[in-house]
């Protein structure tokens, strides 16, 4: 059994995290893959809205429930396309008093403004649809595609988020025990309320109070759930696996995203490195020989073309080694370069194998 089998047979949670580009949807599929072949019930969240994940899934397309995908494995496998704004529509129904509350938060043009656009929401609701879905009981694992960022602490951060959009002045302003209505606001708050209104226009604050009225009494259970989340990151049982590829400017940024990891506390358990390029048995000084010796004859562009493929591959190892050096405790699983982009389940099976052989 390979290391990579074993983080997945030993894990309910894996956060596949590292920045754009580098395979980390696909990677977070094919882990998926990988457990539901094992037997796990395994469900995955992408942030990718590429369609061409969907196909590669066999469906037309993925939305913010968990579709069930057919194919060739024990257990089951299932995979979620998430939906920011749906998401927290969810949050608010899940934490709200009663309908009504909820209906005038998710009813609120400020809050349909910032639902989707407010920084930090899209790791945040990454985070919520773990949560449920972890707590749900319905799955053995679930995999998580992070929102491509640079910094790994976004996703670290993000049961925070509403924490501190509550702990806003505007918000204890207007909520404050025994203030009520605007109009009743003290001199101080009113004053800072109209200065905030010459710039964003009284329209806008006026639907941010509407807003932050409209939250009130729900604090203590967004607070209640940040503090799970935050337990689940730093859950034994659950895994940070960190995607990159042999390229200098994306080793550079998973060293950059480890050393944030290491801010957290946290450590990566696995590196997984795709698009490398195969390990010849010939050196770079042989290759170049080579070269040198046939140029000018009819072999010469395929020496030399020999010559460059070792002299890029002997660079992807020292760049891989000292990403290993920056996480000594994680394993490494390579990905070789595939002649065709993912498009099936089989192109999924097959970096799936390639991760756990």
């Amino acid at each position: 059994m390979t290391d990579y089998r074993k983080l997945i047979e030993s894990h309910r949670v894996i956060i596949c995290c590292g920045t754009g580009g580098v395979g980390k949807t696909t990677t977070s599929a094919a882990t998926a893959v990988a457990a539901a072949q094992a037997g796990k019930r395994a469900v995955v969240v992408t942030i990718d809205p590429a369609k061409r994940l969907a196909d590669a899934l066999g469906i037309a397309a993925l939305d913010n429930t968990p579709r069930l995908i057919d194919g060739p494995w024990s257990g089951s496998l299932s995979a979620v396309m998430l939906d920011t704004k749906s998401t927290f529509d969810e949050v608010v129904r899940r934490h709200a008093h009663d309908e009504a509350q909820a209906e005038r938060i998710i009813g609120n043009r400020f809050y349909r403004n910032v639902s989707g656009t407010l920084s930090g929401t899209q790791d945040y609701m990454a985070v919520e649809k773990l949560n449920e879905l972890h707590d749900s009981g319905h799955y053995d694992l679930v995999v998580v595609d992070t929102p491509p960022t640079r910094d790994a602490l976004a996703f670290l951060e993000a049961p925070k988020m509403l924490s501190r959009l509550l702990d806003n002045p505007i918000y204890r302003i207007v909520t404050a025990p025994g203030r009520g209505p605007f109009k009743v606001i003290n001199t101080a708050a009113q004053q800072v309320l109209r200065q905030l209104a010459r710039v964003v226009g009284a329209t806008v604050v006026d639907e941010a109070v509407a807003f932050f009225q409209a939250f009130e009494g729900m604090e203590e259970g967004f607070r209640d759930r940040a503090n799970a989340t935050i337990e689940l990151l730093g859950d034994e049982r659950t895994a940070f696996v960190l995607v990159a590829s042999p390229r200098a400017d994306t080793i550079d940024e998973a060293r950059y995203f480890l050393r944030r990891l290491h801010c957290a506390d946290l450590n990566a358990s696995a590196v997984v490195v795709n698009r490398m390029l195969p390990q010849l048995s010939t050196t770079p000084k042989r290759a170049t020989e080579l070269a040198v010796s046939l140029a000018g004859s009819a072999a010469g562009g395929a020496a030399q073309a020999l010559a460059d493929l070792t002299a890029t591959s002997a660079g992807d190892d020292l760049r891989i080694a000292e990403l290993q050096n920056a996480a000594p405790d994680a394993l490494t699983a390579r990905v070789p370069m595939l002649h065709d982009d993912v498009h099936d389940i089989d192109s999924l099976a097959k970096i799936a194998r390639l991760l756990t052989d």
